[in-house]
């Protein structure tokens, strides 16, 4: 889980004002936080193959909304690919 501390830079970094959790770009990057937050519970507990399944529907929930922003607009899209150091 991420703090609310955590929640609320990525809200203010990604988001057009301080309130806006709802838009695309605010939810890949919270999901992004989260998925990279579980990394290392993954990395110490192997046999966890229901939490590796709740992360598997949040890597494809990142996907899909990744894909509408593209479709959408293709320079927000690179912009936010490029911030979170995604797709290499």
């Amino acid at each position: 889980m991420i703090t609310f501390e955590q929640k609320k830079k990525v809200v203010s970094r990604f988001g057009k004002s301080d309130k806006d959790t709802g838009s695309c770009e605010v939810q890949v990057g919270l999901l992004t936080e989260r998925i990279n937050s579980l990394a290392p519970h993954f990395a110490s507990n192997p046999k966890d193959h229901h939490g590796n399944r709740g992360l598997l529907k949040m890597i494809g929930q990142r996907k899909n909304l990744l894909r509408y922003i593209q479709r959408k607009d293709e320079t927000k899209y690179t912009k936010l690919i490029t911030e979170l150091g995604l797709r290499k």
